[in-house]
């Protein structure tokens, strides 16, 4: 991507959202839930903050930035966001 400047807005609106689980496994039968709506920024430390062994439960939601951000944000995308946000 030579020429090509990415950047992501980290204080674009965002809501941090968790999956209803069982025995630490999503449960698809049901909606995840709100757990903040902050900025994108706000709801990847959060996320963060978590223990790793049950982030696969959260998802961020946020506008698309393409190429970089999508609607839906999973667990492996948050986590190279929070670097990508260390490193500015």
């Amino acid at each position: 991507m030579v020429g090509t400047e990415l950047s992501v807005r980290f204080d674009a609106p965002a809501t941090l959202r968790k999956w209803p689980s069982l025995n630490n496994a999503r449960r698809i039968d049901r909606d995840p839930y709100l757990v903040l709506e902050s900025t994108l920024d706000a709801c990847i430390q959060e996320f963060m903050a978590k223990p790793p062994s049950t982030r696969h439960l959260y998802e961020i939601r946020t506008e698309p930035q393409p190429p970089m951000v999508i609607e839906i944000l999973s667990t492996e995308h948050i986590v190279e966001l929070a670097r990508l946000r260390e490193f500015l």
